[in-house]
């Protein structure tokens, strides 16, 4: 599997998206573009280098300026998903997610996702790199989520009914 081959954290790759966009005379702006504004993503196609490509579009687009956001796994977080996983498997303590969430303590303070985005004609284009341990911490708060909205949704009926 691909795993070994690729970086464990993406400090190098962000210092280096840094430089080239500072080489670049643009400037960045720390900020996360969330799913409810009209976008569209950058397809890499495998190009671990398709970036620098990205980078080059803003430039030619005469984008002022890139907005660069970046996640580092926070041990709070990774204790607060385990102990929800904990809560929603008990008493099966020996839960595949448990386990798997229980591995990422290795990646404690590297960071797994990097995200560039430019603005042009009202619509944010964005550039995506992520880490697979990154995606797969993804995936396990996503079932979390899922298991919460089953949890807290099962109630919505009797209040309705209450209030009348």
């Amino acid at each position: 599997m691909g795993f070994d081959m690729q970086p464990e954290s993406l400090t190098i790759l962000k210092d280096d998206m840094v430089a080239f966009i500072e080489g670049h005379g643009m400037r960045r702006l720390p900020g996360f573009v969330t799913e409810d504004i009209p976008s569209v993503e950058w397809e890499d196609n495998g190009n671990p280098d398709s970036w620098k490509d990205f980078v080059e579009l803003a430039t030619a687009a005469s984008a002022p300026f890139l907005t660069m956001s970046e996640v580092t796994l926070e041990k709070d977080d990774l204790e607060l998903l385990v102990e929800q996983l904990r809560d929603q498997n008990f008493p099966d303590e020996d839960a595949p997610e448990i386990q798997e969430a229980l591995l990422l303590v290795n990646c404690v303070g590297k960071i797994g996702y990097v995200q560039l985005g430019f603005a042009h004609q009202g619509i944010m284009f964005l550039h995506e790199t992520s880490t697979p341990w990154y995606e797969h911490y993804q995936q396990l708060l996503e079932k979390m989520e899922g298991f919460s909205d089953i949890v807290f949704n099962s109630g919505d009926g009797e209040d309705e009914n209450e209030a009348q």
